[in-house]
């Protein structure tokens, strides 16, 4: 959902989710997490900074448009988020994207 649609719900992923299959959020986590390893809300976040990542690869959208077209509460929460994921501040990222692209244009 967050790869592949361009109008991401509004409302909480959890209460979303919840709806969406007609189970508690507790029980869905619970099981999730058993299976995965890991909790629903964290494989959404990695699914959400990978996002940012791909948006920032396109190049189409600054921080601001990002933060908004995923339903972040700020452009500092994105980013603090970003950072403690992937280690790197999103404009880190971005630079050391579009150098890396320019070498490879330039080779």
């Amino acid at each position: 959902m967050i790869h592949y649609s361009e109008n991401l719900p509004k409302m909480n992923y959890s209460d979303y989710i919840s709806e969406k299959l007609k189970y508690d959020y507790t029980y869905l986590s619970n099981i999730f997490s058993e299976v995965k390893g890991i909790t629903l809300q964290q494989y959404i976040i990695l699914h959400k900074i990978e996002k940012v990542k791909e948006l920032f690869v396109y190049n189409e959208l600054n921080l601001t448009q990002i933060s908004h077209k995923l339903h972040y509460s700020s452009v500092a929460h994105l980013s603090n988020q970003f950072k403690k994921i992937t280690g790197l501040s999103p404009s880190f990222f971005k630079q050391s994207n579009q150098k890396r692209q320019y070498n490879l244009e330039n080779v």
